[in-house]
């Protein structure tokens, strides 16, 4: 059974032989209120390689996303069962004895519509290293910019950082947001949608700053778009009313579906 994007270039990333678990998420339920959104999952997540989150809508992408980084825990009635276990530390991020804050600051995220604070590019990019307690002004200096160079902004706005963050076109936010997210040295960054509210060329611009991370950095994105999940990922995991179908190598997972679900859904006849 050949899907329809096969013929989308798949993402330049090689899959290693023995790819070394950053994450690994085991009997995973999360519900909000009595509605159980997850139902027990269970994949890993390869280190410095980006793993695409594919399906229909309410298939749980977002949901399981933001269990990474304890968004949940923003929200009344919510709860988790399971384990997502982090390495090399091996701890349950997950855990009510783990604080979110910590979690937080070793996983960062990239929303769907480009957020930046209403501050200067400098202050955008520096407000994370301010929060860990970096004052030195020196080091501020080489973080912002090496974070701008990590999200291929610094040579658009190494004159103009002290402007205002929101005065860059939606690209460039994304982009800013991105840096935002890098400064911090983040173990694993999480996409959510980041190019949905973008053009076709802030599109390409974003998904080439995003293979070029993985080799650096563990990443997790969600996306609607099939061809974007081939053209990113190494490893997409396919979900469906909260369930995890399907799960391994992108190439394998879109040129040969072990399961008659996913084949349906990726040659378009649901989803």
């Amino acid at each position: 059974m050949s899907a329809v994007v096969t013929a989308v270039p798949f993402a330049t990333q090689s899959v290693s032989a023995d790819p070394k678990v950053k994450s690994r998420i085991r009997g995973l339920n999360f519900y909000y209120g009595n509605l159980q959104a997850l139902k027990n999952i269970d994949m890993v997540v390869y280190e410095h390689a980006v793993t695409a989150l594919i399906g229909p809508s309410g298939c749980g992408k977002s949901t399981l996303l933001r269990c990474f980084n304890r968004m949940h825990d923003l929200t009344p009635h919510t709860r988790y069962e399971g384990e997502i276990r982090l390495y090399p530390d091996d701890v349950n991020i997950v855990s009510s004895d783990i604080d979110p804050i910590e979690v937080r600051m070793r996983i960062s995220m990239v929303f769907q519509k480009p957020n930046p604070f209403p501050k200067s590019i400098y202050e955008n990019v520096a407000y994370g290293l301010r929060v860990r307690g970096v004052k030195a002004r020196s080091e501020l200096d080489g973080r912002v910019e090496a974070a701008l160079r990590g999200a291929a902004l610094w040579e658009e706005v190494k004159d103009r950082l002290e402007e205002p963050g929101t005065a860059l076109s939606g690209g460039q936010q994304q982009r800013l947001c991105i840096a935002r997210a890098l400064a911090t040295d983040p173990e694993i960054v999480l996409f959510d949608e980041p190019t949905s509210a973008l053009d076709p060329i802030a599109t390409a611009s974003i998904e080439d700053l995003i293979i070029s991370m993985a080799g650096s950095v563990t990443i997790l994105i969600v996306t609607h778009n099939m061809q974007q999940a081939a053209r990113v990922s190494s490893y997409t995991a396919f979900m469906y009313l909260g369930e995890l179908v399907e799960y391994g190598p992108t190439t394998e997972l879109f040129t040969r579906p072990r399961h008659q679900r996913t084949s349906d859904y990726l040659t378009g006849r649901f989803g």
